[in-house]
C-alpha cells in the first residue's frame, strides 16, 4: 500500500511539473512563434487545458447563442431604457469587455514589456483581422486608429500640404454631400478650404426614393464643374449617411469619379462595418474608414483607415497627426505608435471574432437579422403614426428614418435636438431626431424624423415604447413651440 501510494505521489507530482511546463511552451508560442507552427501547443492546450491572462484561441459552442445569452452579455445598459441610438456610440458585451480588461492589467503588470515587445504584433493581429475582413490586399494598407476624425484628418492634411507645396493650384476643389457629417464638414474646412480650396455641396434631397436620385445630382454636380474647368481633387463620400440615413451607392459613386477625373476618393464608412457588406476591392476608393465600435461590438476608440496599396506608394504624404517616434515609417506604424496611452481596445479584435461567431451565419447573419428587423419595426411605427419611410428598405441597413407626426411641431434642428433628451427622461425611450426643411413649396409635409436603429439586444418592445411614447405626445397636445414657451416662462420665473 505504501508503494503503491508513493508511486501515486510521483505520478501527481510529473503531471504537475509537466503541466507547469506546458503552459510555459503555450505562453512562449504565443507570443513568439510564428502561428504556422502552433499546431503541437494548441494539443498541450486541448490535454491539459491550460489558462493564461488573455484569451489563446475562440471558444466554438456546439450551439448558437440564445436570447438569454445576449441579454446577459449587455445586462449593464441602463434599466429601463429603450435603446435605439447604438448608431450614435454603439455598444460592447460584457465578454469583449471582460478581454478588455485583461489587457490593460496584462499591460499594467509590466508596461515596459508589453509596449515595448508585444504591442506591436499584438496590434498586427487585429489589423490582420481587418484586413481579412474588408478584402484589403494588403495588411499595410490598413491602420489601427481612434475614430473617423483623426482618419479624416489623415486624408486631409495631406491635402493642405499639397497646397503649400505647389501640386493643387487656389480654387481646385473637394466635392460632398450635403449630408456629409459635421466633424468631416470641419475638417475640410480645417485642412482644404483654409489652404485655398473650394468646396463643392451635392443637394441631399431627403426623403429618396432611389439611388438614382443620388447618382443623378453627383454626376450633375461633377460635370458641371468640368465644364467650369475646375479640378476636383477630392471626393468625400459617406457609405451609409449618419442622419437622414441611407446606405449610398458608394461603388457607382466612385466610378463616377474615376471617368470624371477626380483624384482622389474618400469613403467615410463610419457606420459601415457590421451593418452592410464592406469589400475593397469592389468599392474601389483611395480611403476607406470605418468605425469598429458602432455596428462591430467594440470598445469606443476603435476604428481604421483604409488606404489602397497605389496610393499610399505614390508621392502623398500620409501621416498620423500626433506626430511620435514612429513618424516617417508608414501611417500604420505611426498609427500603430501615438505616446504612451491605452492601446487595449485595439487588441480586443479577436475576442470580438469569437462573439460574433457565436450567432447563426456569423456577421453577415447579424447584419441580415438588424436590416430585417429595423425594416419591420419602421414600417409598424409609420403605420401606427400614418406617416412614411424616409427611404426605401433596400437603402437601408441597421437604420431607417420613420417620419414623426406633423402635429409635433418640429420646425428647427434645436426642436429636433430638445425633443430627444425630452423622449429620454419623460419616457426611458433613446433616439435620434431629424428635422428636414421642407421642400421649395411644400406644405404640410413631413419635417420631423425619428431614426431607429436595430441591434442584437434590441426587443420589440422597445419599438412598441416609442410608438406610445408619440401616441401619448400627440394625445397631450404636446407641440416643440409649447415646450419652449413652458421652458421660457419657468427660467423667467426662477429668475435665471
Amino acid at each position: 500500500m505504501t508503494g503503491n501510494a508513493g508511486t501515486s505521489t510521483q505520478e501527481n507530482h510529473f503531471r504537475q511539473w509537466l503541466r507547469v511546463m506546458a503552459e510555459k511552451i503555450v505562453i512562449f508560442c504565443r507570443y513568439y512563434v510564428s502561428p504556422v507552427v502552433l499546431l503541437p501547443y494548441r494539443t498541450l492546450q486541448f490535454f491539459y487545458q491550460i489558462k493564461t491572462q488573455v484569451p489563446i484561441e475562440p471558444k466554438h459552442s456546439s450551439s448558437f447563442i440564445t436570447d438569454s445569452e445576449i441579454q446577459s452579455e449587455f445586462a449593464h445598459h441602463a434599466p429601463g431604457v429603450a435603446m435605439m441610438n447604438n448608431g450614435s456610440f454603439g455598444c460592447c458585451p460584457a465578454s469583449v469587455i471582460s478581454a478588455l480588461q485583461q489587457w490593460q492589467l496584462k499591460m499594467l503588470r509590466q508596461p515596459s514589456h508589453f509596449l515595448l515587445n508585444e504591442l506591436k504584433n499584438r496590434i498586427l493581429e487585429s489589423r490582420t483581422i481587418i484586413k481579412d475582413h474588408i478584402n484589403a490586399k494588403d495588411v499595410d494598407e490598413v491602420s489601427i486608429v481612434d475614430n473617423i476624425s483623426t482618419a479624416a484628418a489623415i486624408v486631409l492634411q495631406q491635402t493642405a500640404w499639397a497646397f503649400a507645396e505647389g501640386k493643387f493650384n487656389k480654387g481646385d476643389a473637394v466635392i460632398m454631400f450635403s449630408c456629409t457629417y459635421g466633424a468631416v464638414k470641419n475638417s475640410i474646412e480645417a485642412y482644404f478650404s483654409r489652404a485655398g480650396g473650394s468646396v463643392i455641396e451635392v443637394p441631399f434631397n431627403f426623403p429618396l426614393n432611389s439611388n438614382e436620385e443620388i447618382i443623378s445630382e453627383f454626376r450633375k454636380a461633377l460635370e458641371r464643374e468640368r465644364g467650369n474647368g475646375r479640378r476636383v481633387r477630392l471626393a468625400v463620400i459617406d457609405h451609409v449617411t449618419c442622419v437622414p440615413t441611407v446606405v449610398m451607392p458608394v461603388k457607382q459613386l466612385v466610378k463616377i469619379c474615376r471617368d470624371e477625373g477626380v483624384e482622389q476618393v474618400f469613403i467615410d464608412a463610419a457606420h459601415a462595418v457590421g451593418s452592410v457588406d464592406v469589400d475593397m476591392q469592389e468599392i474601389g476608393a483611395d480611403f476607406y474608414a470605418s468605425t469598429l465600435y458602432k455596428w462591430f461590438f467594440c470598445p469606443p476608440v476603435v476604428s481604421f483607415l483604409y488606404c489602397r496599396k497605389s496610393a499610399t506608394h505614390s508621392d502623398l504624404q500620409l501621416h498620423h497627426p500626433i506626430v511620435s517616434h514612429r513618424y516617417g515609417k508608414g501611417l500604420a506604424e505611426e498609427s500603430f505608435w501615438v505616446g504612451t496611452r491605452d492601446y487595449s481596445p485595439y487588441l480586443v479584435l479577436p475576442s470580438v471574432m469569437e462573439f460574433v461567431n457565436r450567432f447563426e451565419g456569423g456577421l453577415k447573419g447579424i447584419i441580415k437579422m438588424n436590416h430585417d428587423a429595423v425594416v419591420e419595426m419602421g414600417k409598424m411605427l409609420a403605420e401606427a403614426w400614418g406617416t412614411n419611410l424616409g427611404c426605401p428598405p433596400d437603402m437601408c441597413a441597421s437604420m431607417i428614418m420613420v417620419g414623426l407626426p406633423a402635429c409635433l411641431g418640429i420646425s428647427s434642428d434645436d426642436d429636433a435636438t430638445k425633443l430627444r433628451p425630452h423622449l429620454c427622461d419623460k419616457f426611458g425611450v433613446e433616439v435620434r431626431i431629424h428635422y428636414q426643411a421642407p421642400k421649395d413649396g411644400e406644405v404640410g409635409s413631413t419635417t420631423g424624423y425619428v431614426r431607429i436603429c436595430h441591434q442584437i439586444y434590441n426587443k420589440v418592445d422597445d419599438y412598441y415604447k416609442l410608438r406610445d411614447a408619440i401616441n401619448q405626445l400627440v394625445r397631450d397636445g404636446f407641440t416643440c413651440a409649447l415646450e419652449v414657451c413652458i421652458c421660457s416662462a419657468f427660467i423667467q420665473f426662477i429668475g435665471l
